[in-house]
């Protein structure tokens, strides 16, 4: 993957070798950067071009695809039993206000320059071109991973009906299925991925309706309220005992909310085919953030309320129905014909995050390649605006998903899966990077924050705040093997960080690229008006 920085001639923002000095656009071909034609990458490049057929809702709905998934659905059982309600709830709270400085950190930059590849492209514009690469190939890994992990997981979903059918028919079937859905036009693309999510969205929506019903005393526990917070508890031990156990129970938390909040900056990868993106992206990214955090909280407080963290089944090490938290309220309150219902909507679920992972990482492509760190055909299109190529490419590591067949390949898949869990706080700490120094770039400039499209609150101290809290939780990711140590655990935790580190020095070693200097930061070319 370490293409390096070409030297093809494809885009005027690649940087030079030394990765000092970009080329600057001007002003007036700005029109057709937002036009979506021409041979400018930033909205897609030869050819046709990168269409502006998205909307604000299917920018909001690619998003809500990725983040509500199986973390959410399956993974805060598991949480549940080891924190207590308490702690997974505050956990949630925190990792939100991360994400918040995040994501209004994203919206101002992505409004001001809605470029294809978006976060990925800024690192290596407003930083350093060897961020750019490593970032941008790190966050793509993860992406393309875990479309492998969600086919899996919809084949095991299944298998829930039908333990006899292989979860290799499944993969096969869907993978063909959502490739296919990813070479259509965009448009159409984003009204399929509109309604997969809407799906989920009421189900969580219904979820928390029946969960007050529960709660109020309509099932065979009678009138819970908050007795499973006074016993067992609101805040479980974990490793160590005592109060310094309750924190690490937290702690350790933090990771598993982060990985459920991951996805909801793919907002900002489709800028590049959004129409309106200076109206857009600000609503979207607001309309994004306020409904995935909603609907994490509400589940996560009504899952604490309503279940026991010491209820074994939470324990569970299966991927179907009878794992989820949210089919436990339904059982323990004895209605026995939801899980059938949860078990449909969950394969909904991890196909529409199916359907988000392989658009996202193909976008992210696309971005690497106008920066020169991908050969420069992934920045094809077709008639449609399609970046075939790009998707082709990105579709194929779908296939490590039939690693699962084989106990030996089930262990190297598991390990690659690794990779994707800390991923998202390193792409989330560097976009606050970018958004300082994006800032900075624009008071070096003479440009006035107050006349962009979109401006984040509470800066730069939101995004001084975002990136510190990322950062300690990447460097902590896996202090719990420090406690108890176990060496495969402790690569397992630090494997991304690991390799991210590797791309780094690697790609800075070989092309000795320089820190762009703020003035001359590009702020034109892509630049919305």
């Amino acid at each position: 993957m370490a293409f390096g920085l070409s030297g093809n001639g494809a885009s005027s923002s690649e940087p030079s070798p030394r990765g000092s000095n970009e080329k600057k656009h001007p002003v007036g071909n700005e029109k057709s950067v937002l036009a979506g034609g021409g041979a400018d990458i930033e909205t897609g490049s030869t050819g046709e071009g990168l269409s502006r057929d998205l909307h604000g809702r299917h920018l909001q709905f690619i998003a809500i695809g990725a983040a509500l998934g199986t973390g959410l659905f399956l993974g805060i059982g598991s949480t549940l039993a080891d924190a207590g309600p308490g702690s997974l709830l505050i956990a949630f709270l925190f990792v939100g206000l991360i994400v918040y400085s995040v994501m209004v950190a994203l919206g101002e930059i992505a409004s001001f320059l809605p470029v294809a590849g978006s976060f990925t492209v800024y690192a290596g514009r407003f930083v350093d071109p060897t961020l750019g690469f490593s970032m941008g190939w790190i966050y793509w890994f993860s992406w393309v991973i875990t479309f492998g992990l969600e086919l899996t997981a919809a084949g095991l979903i299944i298998q829930y009906w039908d333990e006899k059918l292989s979860i290799g028919i499944w993969i096969a079937v869907f993978w063909f299925i959502f490739t296919a859905a990813n070479f259509l036009p965009i448009r159409w693309f984003g009204e399929v991925e509109m309604w997969l999510s809407s799906i989920k969205v009421v189900t969580v929506v219904g979820f928390v309706i029946f969960s007050i019903c529960v709660n109020a005393g309509v099932g065979e526990e009678g009138y819970i309220g908050f007795k499973y917070w006074r016993e067992p508890g609101a805040f479980a031990e974990h490793i160590v005992t005592g109060s310094t156990g309750k924190f690490v129970a937290f702690w350790a938390t933090l990771i598993t909310a982060g990985f459920s909040f991951q996805g909801t900056e793919l907002v900002a990868v489709g800028a590049g085919e959004t129409a309106n993106p200076r109206k857009t992206i600000p609503s979207a990214i607001r309309w994004t953030f306020w409904g995935i955090f909603s609907l994490f909280i509400a589940t996560v407080f009504f899952v604490g309320i309503n279940v026991p963290y010491d209820d074994e089944r939470l324990a569970s090490d299966k991927q179907d129905a009878s794992a989820s938290p949210l089919v436990l309220v339904a059982v323990r309150a004895g209605i026995r014909v939801l899980p059938d219902i949860i078990n449909a909507v969950l394969l909904t679920a991890v196909l529409s995050a199916a359907n988000s992972d392989l658009y996202s990482s193909s976008r992210i492509l696309i971005g690497l390649a106008e920066d020169g760190h991908a050969p420069r055909i992934f920045k094809r299109t077709n008639k449609w605006g399609t970046p075939y190529l790009s998707v082709a490419f990105c579709c194929l590591f779908g296939f490590l998903g039939f690693l699962n067949l084989s106990q030996n390949g089930a262990t190297v898949f598991k390990w690659l899966l690794n990779i994707t869990s800390v991923a998202g706080f390193i792409t989330w700490s560097l976009i606050n990077v970018c958004h300082i120094r994006f800032m900075k770039a624009l008071k070096a400039q003479g440009i006035d924050r107050s006349t962009l499209p979109y401006v984040a609150p509470l800066q730069p101290y939101l995004s001084w705040f975002g990136l510190f809290f990322n950062v300690l939780i990447i460097i902590t990711s896996g202090f719990t093997v420090f406690m108890k140590w176990n060496t495969s655990d402790f690569f397992a935790a630090y494997v991304s960080v690991l390799i991210f580190v590797v791309f780094y020095v690697v790609h800075k070693l070989v092309y000795r690229t320089k820190v762009v200097p703020l003035m001359e930061v590009d702020l034109q070319k892509g630049r919305s008006e």
